[in-house]
């Protein structure tokens, strides 16, 4: 298992890191964005982000709004570090899976959720890959 909570297998997405000359297929923007993350957040930022491309293998990643942003067709999720944790912007009312019924402890607004790394261990991959489903397919 990662520090992030996922355990690693041979399919598994590649952590967004900078190590090595392969970029991933990450815009060098995202990449200067990532490596910017304070480090008591950036394993809450891998572990969504490798939930993310696990659930969407074929999302692109791309810097918008000034952070990174998951694109499936017409869908889009943000995935944004703040002083306090990560954050994920961007889905449609209703689209959450139920994820802000079931947490509502967690800070959030319309279309947003604030995690930080304190709550996100109490929260399993699988509920978080609910998430990521319900905002970013059609």
């Amino acid at each position: 298992m990662t520090a992030g909570g996922v355990v690693s297998t041979s399919g598994a997405p590649p952590s967004p890191s900078t190590g090595g000359d392969d970029n991933g297929g990450m815009d060098e923007a995202v990449r200067g964005y990532i490596d910017a993350i304070a480090p008591e957040y950036r394993p809450l930022f891998d572990r969504l982000h490798r939930l993310i491309l696990a659930a969407h293998p074929g999302a692109v990643v791309v810097l918008s709004y000034q952070m990174p942003t998951y694109k499936v067709g017409n869908r889009r999720l943000y995935v944004g570090a703040w002083k306090h944790g990560v954050s994920l912007y961007g889905w449609q009312q209703g689209r959450d899976a139920g994820f802000t019924a079931r947490h509502p402890a967690l800070k959030t607004s319309k279309g947003t959720i604030q995690l930080r790394p304190e709550d996100a261990v109490g929260i399993s991959d699988d509920e978080l890959l609910e998430l990521v489903r319900g905002a970013l397919e059609d």
